[in-house]
């Protein structure tokens, strides 16, 4: 008989990666806080449940896509949360960014309840999660990896176990990292091109095959030219991720100023209005450092 999951979170990443688990042919239950965001899914064949425990309750495999570490917290560890309804023998998959701390406890509490909790962070952003090629970094159990991995890759093309619970996130942190400073490189190096009467479209083809090469140069800059900053991810989980980067860095006793840049520009770009933008609209930040 097919898998039945449950299904938490049908934002900007979380609902193709839902609906990509139902055109697999799986039996999906889904919740989110707002039903409105789900309405594609029920349309295709997804039920819908009331609660994290309402979608956990006899299911095979639970997977989460949520905001911020709190958020993470109650749809596990709530009076209504996942842990209160969960079978014996199931499968929890948590795909949402947050603290490695966190996630070895809701490993700790699975484990006590007879199931299994991997965190299970990605990276690809809302075209990865629409074109089912996220990368997905995973700590927890090896055996418990094995299981997921059908379901995982119907989500991404590179699926990793990276240790044991917390790894993953982790993990997602060192990637975050890097996209930190990428992003100021980014921003900055349009900034240039712009001033000294380049146009960065044919810029663009000169370098986006070269060693500056990136995934952000090619996606997120032609998105900066067209003004477009629809999120694809959101800046205020970013900042909320390199938060948790910090905190980290710090608790090892490691100093990152170029992550402990990135965070304050980008809290810059929160103040002028922007949590709910994509990250590419970091260039309006340091567009305004350069008025006048």
């Amino acid at each position: 008989m097919e898998k039945v999951i449950g299904w938490i979170g049908t934002g900007v990443m979380g609902a193709p990666m839902a609906g990509h688990l139902l055109q697999a042919g799986y039996s999906l239950r889904v919740f989110t806080r707002n039903p409105e965001k789900a309405s594609a899914l029920l349309a295709q064949g997804a039920s819908w449940c009331d609660s994290p425990a309402k979608a956990a309750e006899g299911a095979d495999v639970v997977g989460v896509m949520v905001g911020f570490p709190e958020d993470v917290e109650q749809v596990f560890l709530g009076e209504e949360g996942i842990l209160s309804t969960v079978r014996p023998g199931a499968l929890l998959i948590d795909f949402t960014t947050s603290s490695p701390a966190l996630a070895r406890r809701v490993a700790e509490a699975a484990e006590a309840k007879g199931a299994c909790a991997l965190d299970a962070p990605v990276s690809g952003g809302d075209v990865g999660a629409r074109n089912a090629s996220l990368s997905i970094m995973v700590g927890g159990d090896a055996t418990g990896f094995k299981e997921a991995l059908p379901l995982l890759e119907c989500l991404g093309k590179t699926r990793v176990h990276q240790g044991p619970p917390g790894s993953g996130q982790h993990t997602k942190m060192v990637n975050q990292i890097i996209i930190a400073s990428t992003m100021i490189s980014l921003c900055e190096a349009l900034l240039y091109a712009r001033r000294s009467g380049l146009d960065p479209e044919l810029v663009l083809q000169s370098i986006s095959s070269g060693a500056a090469a990136s995934w952000g140069l090619s996606n997120l800059v032609p998105r900066m030219l067209r003004q477009d900053y629809a999120p694809g991810f959101f800046v205020e989980h970013f900042v909320k991720d390199m938060g948790i980067a910090l905190a980290e860095s710090r608790a090892m006793g490691l100093h990152l100023p170029g992550l402990e840049l990135a965070e304050q520009l980008y809290r810059n770009l929160v103040e002028l209005g922007h949590a709910k933008s994509g990250t590419q609209a970091l260039i309006l930040a340091l567009e305004a450092m350069n008025a006048g």
